[in-house]
């Protein structure tokens, strides 16, 4: 799993003056929880953004005042207008407990159904799995090279040893479905 590394400060005024103090200084509030008790920090929107502002999932390595914690980006909260970050939840992760994430999902391969003239569907973008923050990749990669048309992989399909798969498993990842020009080259044989 990708790491970044952000340094923020507690906030000492909490509400609604104080946050909106934190904001107009280009920082964001954030609430780091999970082990102990919660904390509330500020951290430049500049280095938050890194973590936001992608697909890619982010191990947080986070240093408040000296004191080094790990995180992950748990939610974000937009303003409903102009979209500005206003509020954003860590989760503080320990190594030896298991975290839940949605990682992104790469589809690889060049399937024969496609190459038939079948449509490639794509389901999900994310995949929510739980796992050990060492056995988490950055990626969940499906090779659909085997997949002919009217073939799909679902959420059950999926194998790992060091993961597990959270979706429904009946859900349909990725599909290949017919189209009219593969369908008149079916009946034109």
């Amino acid at each position: 799993m990708k790491t970044i590394s952000m340094s923020g400060s507690l906030r000492e005024n909490v509400g609604k003056k104080g946050t909106k103090q934190v904001r107009k200084q280009g920082l964001v509030p954030v609430a780091l929880y999970g082990h102990g008790e919660q904390k509330l920090l500020s951290i430049e929107e500049k280095q938050i953004n890194k973590a936001i502002f992608t697909p890619d999932v982010y191990l947080i390595q986070l240093d408040v005042n000296g004191e080094k914690h790990l995180a992950i980006l748990q939610e974000v909260q937009f303003h409903p207008v102009t979209d500005q970050i206003l509020h954003v939840d860590l989760l503080e992760v320990k190594p030896e407990k298991p975290v839940v994430v949605s990682l992104p999902l790469k589809v690889t391969g060049n399937s024969i159904g496609v190459l038939k003239g079948g449509k490639l569907v794509k389901k999900f973008r994310k995949l929510k799995v739980k796992g050990l923050i060492e056995h988490l990749p950055e990626q969940i990669t499906i090779d659909i090279t085997n997949l002919d048309i009217n073939n799909s992989i679902r959420v059950a399909d999926m194998k790992n040893d060091h993961l597990t798969f959270l979706d429904n498993p009946s859900s349909v990842i990725v599909a290949i479905l017919p189209t009219r020009a593969a369908m008149a080259q079916e009946s034109g044989k």
